[in-house]
């Protein structure tokens, strides 16, 4: 054990013991969905007054600022050298992959439609967690994860008449590299508070988004209004920060698969913020999808793995 390991071994287990079990651990991954579901409208918004690069270096180099900030004032030592390789994926896919991919694609895509991406990521997530940790969860777990997924893509497909387009391709690409991120997210909090997982994601991005804001702003006009500052806030402390230090604490308290299952529920919040934000019509097929999400969340959750 190396003396930068055994600096971090009380870390590890204060981690451990302060993760909420249970309902706790459940409550605090289904707050995190919640705050995610504002992402999309929030993009939408910026994207009113911002170009979508520098949207997306924005919204990361603010994030990295406030966990520096927050990384400071708690006086954090550095991780382990065993984490960082886990950092840089969650910093990849969580903190710049995903956050570009889906501002390129909601260019040209209507949040109701963006939210096919979502539809899958529960899916996608589970089974990356699965290869990564060796955890295998039970058929009837598969089977209704299966049919959540299912019903989200069949669901926001209708909405688009099946079309696929340019922004399905940015849409199924952040799918992956965002998949890939939570399930070594969760994995990592169960070593260290979520919080940090995300704090020193952000902060390893930092290099990458002040330069692609740096190179962006002088390229791509900006015309920040009030609704343009105020998704560019949320999209940066929340969406990309306080967000995900609630999801990693409560994806280590119940394990990522189930954590996963309840982001079946994000698309369906996000429709509704779309038409309560946005003034997007709701689809008549949106309160069934949502019973059959609702039920596959259920058996999932009381599934073993």
């Amino acid at each position: 054990m190396t003396a930068q390991d055994s600096a971090t071994r009380p870390l590890t287990i204060a981690a451990r013991r302060s993760v909420a079990p249970g309902s706790s651990g459940t409550a605090l991954a289904a707050l995190g969905v919640l705050t995610f579901s504002f992402s999309f409208p929030a993009t939408s918004w910026a994207l009113g007054g911002f170009g979508p690069w520098t949207a997306t270096g924005l919204r990361g180099a603010l994030a990295g600022l406030l966990a520096a900030l927050c990384l400071a004032a708690a006086r954090v030592p550095l991780p382990a050298r065993r984490h960082w390789p886990g950092l840089l994926v969650v910093s990849a896919g969580c903190v710049l992959g995903f956050p570009l991919l889906t501002t390129l694609a909601l260019r040209t895509s209507s949040t109701a439609h963006s939210a096919v991406v979502i539809g899958v990521l529960p899916l996608a997530t589970a089974a990356v967690s699965a290869l990564r940790t060796g955890k295998r969860p039970s058929r009837t777990f598969w089977c209704a994860a299966l049919a959540g997924a299912a019903a989200v893509l069949a669901f926001t497909l209708l909405q688009s008449h099946g079309r696929p387009t340019t922004a399905d391709l940015y849409l199924f690409a952040a799918l992956l590299v965002c998949a890939a991120g939570y399930a070594e997210g969760g994995r990592i909090s169960r070593e260290l508070p979520g919080w940090q997982v995300i704090a020193w994601a952000v902060v390893a991005a930092l290099p990458v988004t002040v330069l692609t804001t740096a190179l962006a702003l002088p390229a791509e006009p900006a015309h920040p209004g009030a609704k343009a500052l105020a998704g560019l806030a949320y999209t940066a402390a929340v969406s990309q920060f306080g967000g995900f230090v609630l999801w990693y604490r409560g994806m280590a308290a119940i394990g990522v698969p189930r954590a996963s299952q309840l982001q079946l529920a994000q698309p369906l919040l996000t429709l509704v913020w779309a038409v309560l934000l946005l003034a997007e019509d709701l689809p008549t097929a949106a309160p069934v999808t949502a019973v059959v999400v609702l039920v596959c969340i259920a058996v999932t959750q009381r599934a073993r793995v």
